[in-house]
């Protein structure tokens, strides 16, 4: 169970999520990385109130659609090449709470293929939206 949800802020939320996105950026500092693409996992939670989130039609438009968070990774992604995991989750963390039913976001990305001898090496982020 995600404990987010028990934050007095997040209590009358739904949490829509992302998981184990796949992509290749051009991401590090080291030169070697600045050579091409990497290998990057993003998992993104976004934190939308109910009575902004509850369906009465049955309707895409009355939800935030899943593509919005694609997206937003696919844009940032054009932008061009980043130094930093840490900088790419906190452009990405603003840009999903520039979204109106984004009340709070959680992000994180994991590069697999650094250390042989690990899963990979990540930053996570949790920003609620200020009031």
């Amino acid at each position: 169970m995600n404990s987010d949800l028990a934050l007095p802020q997040l209590q009358d939320c739904r949490r829509l999520f992302l998981r184990d996105y796949e992509i290749f950026i051009n991401i590090g500092v080291h030169d070697f990385e600045k050579k091409g693409e990497q290998r990057v996992f993003i998992n993104i939670d976004l934190y939308i109130p109910l009575a902004a989130s509850t369906p009465q039609h049955d309707l895409l438009e009355e939800v935030v659609d899943y593509d919005f968070m694609r997206s937003t990774v696919a844009n940032r992604i054009a932008q061009g090449h980043i130094h930093l995991q840490e900088t790419l989750c906190d452009e990405l963390a603003k840009s999903m709470l520039t979204h109106p039913k984004v009340r709070a976001v959680r992000i994180s990305t994991m590069k697999p293929d650094v250390y042989p001898d690990c899963a990979g090496v990540g930053v996570e982020i949790f920003k609620i939206k200020e009031q």
